[in-house]
């Protein structure tokens, strides 16, 4: 009886699993099989400027694929005339599979052609296309100058990039986009060209004790994915195969506008402060960074940061797959890309991918510091920029801080700026969080979301900076603090151009190639410049300066 009982369970359950294998068989042959109604194609122009792009429409009509992200794609061969086809892959752009789009940034004036490939299973239709590019000036993608490795240039006009950065990372948390514009235009006003900005993620409760109460206008879950539970901390449910197109559509009118202010975003992947992730590597993992490569870079104002304090949820091997992967295999046309580690020796700096180094030191003083990495990255035979892109955000002191209780005022972090510049490197900020969001005044946000008001100024006093620079081939310098006084800064092109910062006034004295050198000095804090009598080599000594405050000095050669 028993025997019987267990052959008979034995047959009902090989039973269970033949039907659910023939309809698994079945569900494959029907997502093979499976074709749309009609897929028609539309072109964006005609003619685009270089460094702008041509977009392609994907129409499908009555769509049937059951997961338009992962059973049905779009891809491209993008080429000028007598040149190499560029590979390009397509996204989908609705959650019904009705809409795909395929862009292509072209870097040259010229004719192009392209062939792109709708797929769904066994069914394909294919499309081709002309469109010509023309030279509207645009600067187009910021790349390290090949002749001074430690700086930027904007390749599509070869001027240089004086890199003024500072942080927004929730700014996407906004609800309107009027906002968003807001910020930017506020923030390119003051002379700041690159925020870093979250795609994906969430921020804790605690606000990191900032004055951040969220609303129906500020809310700080960045969500890539589908969610069941979109505003959970903790377990928002994500569908990791299925994206949040409406949010990566509001991401696209951020980068267009920034784009026309000349404003580089820096994309951060994900930061550690999210409690879910993707699996490391996995499939979900790489789909989320093609599907942001295939979306974001056909936009020329860019750089990838693969996450947030990364070297706290990733590791570096981690890093080096993913940024080769994203950088030079996803991206057709590799913008520069890094990583934002808590541990600064989690740095890829011998890799392709690995465009600049983004430190995290909070730790004074910032100059020598700044000098010992240069000294590190020309040891791996591969010179790239330096830049600080975490040292604190103003009037922000969590219990770690090693700057309390004024190392993080407006005054330290403007000083902190030339101490990174007078090293022949660069620096992020992030402004006050303390005009409040959701809370009064309610005008702020800083560092946290990006929005400030007229009360907030430290950014004029970093401004001040770029003006100083900005008028002289800074590129050509390099740091060598031998030629001044001790405690001082110096940056030197010999024989043509010296700059000296003196952090608690002068007078200071200069070595000098022989001849004679026009002089003036600069207020950093003002921006005022005031003419000096000519300098002579082999050394000078400048009067004292006005004040007991930080002043520059510029020799250029007569």
């Amino acid at each position: 009886m028993i025997a019987t009982l267990k052959n008979t369970a034995s047959v009902r359950c090989r039973s269970r699993m033949l039907i659910l294998l023939i309809a698994m068989l079945g569900a494959a042959a029907g997502m093979l099989n499976a074709a749309p109604g009609r897929v028609s194609f539309s072109q964006s122009a005609e003619s685009i400027s270089a460094y702008d792009f041509v977009e392609v429409t994907i129409t499908v009509t009555s769509p049937d694929v059951q997961n338009p992200f992962t059973q049905a794609n779009v891809t491209g061969q993008f080429a000028m005339a007598g040149q190499a086809p560029t590979h390009v892959e397509g996204f989908c752009d609705s959650a019904d599979g009705s809409v795909y789009r395929i862009r292509f940034m072209p870097s040259n004036p010229g004719e192009y052609t392209y062939v792109l490939t709708y797929k769904q299973g066994s069914f394909t239709k294919s499309h081709e296309g002309t469109f010509r590019a023309t030279d509207g000036r645009l600067k187009g993608t910021l790349r390290v100058d090949p002749q001074y490795p430690w700086h930027f240039i904007w390749e599509g006009t070869g001027q240089h990039y004086f890199w003024n950065g500072t942080t927004a990372f929730l700014m996407m948390g906004w609800r309107n986009d009027s906002v968003i514009r807001g910020i930017i235009r506020r923030l390119s006003s003051l002379e700041v060209n690159r925020i870093r900005v979250l795609l994906a993620g969430r921020a804790a409760n605690s606000f990191w004790g900032e004055p951040i109460i969220p609303s129906g206008e500020f809310q700080p879950f960045l969500n890539v994915w589908v969610a069941e539970r979109p505003t959970s901390v903790d377990n928002p449910g994500f569908d990791y195969t299925r994206f949040n197109v409406k949010y990566f559509q509001k991401w696209e009118r951020m980068l267009r506008y920034a784009r026309s202010k000349d404003m580089i975003i820096s994309v951060i992947m994900e930061w550690n402060d999210s409690k879910v992730h993707p699996a490391a590597l996995s499939e979900d993992e790489k789909r989320y960074f093609s599907y942001a490569a295939a979306r974001f870079s056909a936009f020329s104002n860019i750089t990838w940061d693969l996450g947030d304090d990364i070297s706290s949820f990733r590791s570096l091997a981690w890093s080096h797959e993913m940024g080769t992967l994203l950088v030079e295999q996803l991206d057709p046309y590799h913008h520069l890309g890094t990583d934002h580690p808590v541990d600064n020796t989690h740095q890829d700096r011998t890799s392709k991918w690995f465009g600049f180094t983004s430190f995290q030191e909070w730790h004074q003083p910032y100059h020598p510091w700044m000098l010992n990495q240069r000294m590190l990255q020309v040891a791996t035979g591969r010179i790239i920029p330096q830049v600080n892109e975490e040292y604190g955000y103003e009037d922000h002191y969590p219990t770690w801080s090693p700057n309390f209780p004024n190392g993080q005022s407006a005054e330290a972090l403007r000083r902190a700026a030339w101490e990174f510049s007078m090293a022949g490197a660069y620096q992020t900020t992030g402004e006050t969080a303390k005009r409040g969001t959701g809370v009064w005044p309610d005008t702020g946000g800083g560092w946290v979301n990006g929005r400030g008001d007229s009360s907030m100024v430290m950014l004029h006093g970093y401004a001040h900076m770029v003006d100083f620079f900005t008028s002289f081939d800074w590129w050509k310098t390099n740091p060598d603090d031998s030629l001044v006084t001790h405690g001082d800064f110096c940056l030197r092109d010999p024989g043509k151009l010296y700059v000296v910062y003196l952090p608690m006034a002068g007078p200071v004295t200069v070595k000098l190639e022989p001849g004679a050198y026009q002089a003036k000095w600069f207020n950093p804090r003002t921006g005022e410049k005031t003419a000096l009598p000519d300098a002579m080599g082999p050394s000078w000594t400048s009067p004292p300066a006005a004040d007991s405050g930080d002043w520059a000095i510029l020799l250029q050669r007569k």
